[in-house]
């Protein structure tokens, strides 16, 4: 996890909420943060695993030392090349910046996870760090992201100059897959980083695998639901606007993750042993 990202997030993270309160999440439904950091971990072959929680987890264990008090989710994937995202979500750009003053006067916390970054960079072969800005108007059934397990992330690629296209391609699917229950999806658009400029993403959150099984036949229900007009503009709307599609698995990972305490109260999957162990630290690393 480097600090690049922005050590810190006053969040719950990605499709389900921003600023973090006090409060019982066990039904709560917040919405997503309006600035959202991704910092991917490329790892070398034979270096995932274990061997990289095992260095993530002295990232961890120093932020529980310190009462650190904002915090961030950690997934690793599944398909695609081996790599984990850490997600830090912000309320506004400023916010972003404000967290990483706060780290960067704590002399000792720096130096902690500085020496903690030089053991997880021997385990990396790339690094990169994305900033995305939410869209509501492009988004659908965001909710709780506490009891979820694992999340699909679909990069749009858009051809240049078709961005009203775009969208309108995009509230059509909102509105076909808006009487379907678990259709759900967090849109977010490429802001800084290698990959911006008409690149989306549409993050999608599931409890388990089972529910990919379950939504097999909801295309069908789509195209039920808009009728064949709406279905023959989308066809023309894709091939006009998509350059690219791609789609990727990940699960979440409480080993590498610091979710706040009330994350850790609503569901006791966030609390992975190695990390309690550390809790009775004292407050400066």
């Amino acid at each position: 996890m480097k600090k690049l990202a922005g050590l810190c997030a006053g969040l719950c993270v990605v499709f389900g909420g921003s600023a973090m309160v006090a409060q019982d999440l066990s039904n709560a439904v917040i919405p997503p943060p309006k600035v959202l950091v991704v910092a991917r971990e490329y790892t070398k072959p034979g270096k995932d695993g274990a061997s990289h929680e095992k260095t993530e987890s002295a990232f961890v264990n120093a932020l529980i030392a310190a009462k650190w008090p904002t915090h961030y989710i950690a997934a690793t994937s599944m398909s695609g090349r081996p790599r984990a995202l850490f997600m830090f979500g912000y309320d506004s750009f400023a916010a972003w910046e404000k967290d990483n003053r706060a780290y960067e006067k704590n002399e000792a916390l720096s130096a902690v996870l500085d020496r903690a970054g030089v053991a997880d960079g021997e385990l990396l072969s790339e690094v990169q760090n994305t900033v995305y800005v939410y869209d509501p108007e492009l988004s659908l059934h965001v909710g709780d992201v506490v009891h979820s397990r694992y999340f699909e992330i679909q990069h749009y690629k858009i051809k240049p100059g078709h961005r009203a296209e775009w969208l309108e391609l995009v509230k059509l699917y909102v509105d076909g897959f808006a009487s379907i229950p678990n259709a759900n999806w967090a849109t977010y658009e490429s802001y800084y980083g290698e990959d911006n400029g008409g690149m989306y993403i549409a993050i999608s959150r599931m409890t388990s695998l089972a529910e990919d099984d379950a939504s097999m036949n909801d295309d069908k229900k789509f195209a039920d639901a808009v009728g064949g007009a709406k279905m023959s503009r989308i066809r023309e709307l894709t091939a006009s606007c998509v350059d690219s599609v791609q789609t990727n698995l990940f699960q979440f990972n409480p080993k590498m993750s610091y979710p706040a305490e009330e994350w850790i109260k609503a569901d006791p999957f966030w609390k992975p042993k190695a990390a309690a162990k550390k809790s009775a630290a004292p407050a400066t690393p």
